[in-house]
């Protein structure tokens, strides 16, 4: 009887895997798929336009500071990444190309206004437009001019880890000082207008990005500022 039972639990066992064998390669190849649906799946595969429908958010308070990557400075300035032009804006000087030192780290620092009272996501999107336009402002200078001093210190940036650093000010006025210091120095400095769709004010001045430049002349602007 025992004989018997094993039997016919492995016949069992036997059929069981070719029956489930059977169905995944039916499965695979689309053979217990409705006729319906095998042909929606083969236009879907042919056709390459987006459906009217998205699986993203259209609200443009997600993006609504999110510069656009093929700006140029006209077009970063109205979409207010940038602040009123002042002298050496752009690129690093010859004063500062005269000091720059190969060995020497290349920082950017990130001054944020606390007096806004931004929350901890508002800051971190302000601080990535204010890299990004410093980032775009020292490389068309470089791209412009590959031997310049603009050009090795990005290339020195980029290199050493592309270092950023985030301090705070307490009004707008200290931010545009220290903006007035940095390109007085000849250093790249941009500050961050916001577009007011969701916590400030529209046109309130953000984050000020001074750098890429070298740290010696970077702390001669922001040196004595404290870590957010």
């Amino acid at each position: 009887m025992s004989e018997v039972s094993s039997a016919v639990v492995v016949t069992t066992s036997i059929i069981a895997l070719l029956t489930g064998f059977g169905l995944g390669v039916y499965a695979v190849r689309g053979w217990l798929v409705s006729p319906a649906l095998a042909a929606e799946r083969a236009a879907n595969l042919q056709d390459p336009v987006e459906s009217e429908e998205s699986d993203v958010d259209e609200d443009e308070s997600l993006l609504d500071h999110a510069p656009n990557w093929a700006n140029g400075e006209d077009a970063d300035r109205r979409q207010g990444l940038r602040a009123s032009a002042g002298p050496g804006e752009g690129a690093v000087a010859a004063a500062a190309g005269r000091r720059f030192n190969p060995n020497e780290e290349c920082k950017l620092v990130l001054v944020v206004r606390t007096d806004l009272g931004m929350t901890k996501g508002k800051i971190a999107a302000q601080c990535s437009h204010a890299t990004l336009a410093c980032y775009k402002s020292l490389l068309r200078a470089a791209q412009a001019r590959p031997q310049s001093a603009d050009a090795k210190i990005l290339r020195q940036w980029e290199r050493l880890g592309q270092a950023k650093i985030a301090v705070q000010v307490k009004s707008e006025d200290e931010l545009l000082e220290l903006m007035g210091r940095a390109r007085s120095l000849g250093v790249t400095a941009e500050v961050i207008t916001d577009a007011g769709r969701t916590q400030i004010a529209s046109g309130s001045r953000t984050v000020l990005g001074v750098g890429p430049a070298p740290k010696s002349i970077v702390d001669a602007v922001t040196g004595h500022l404290k870590l957010l």
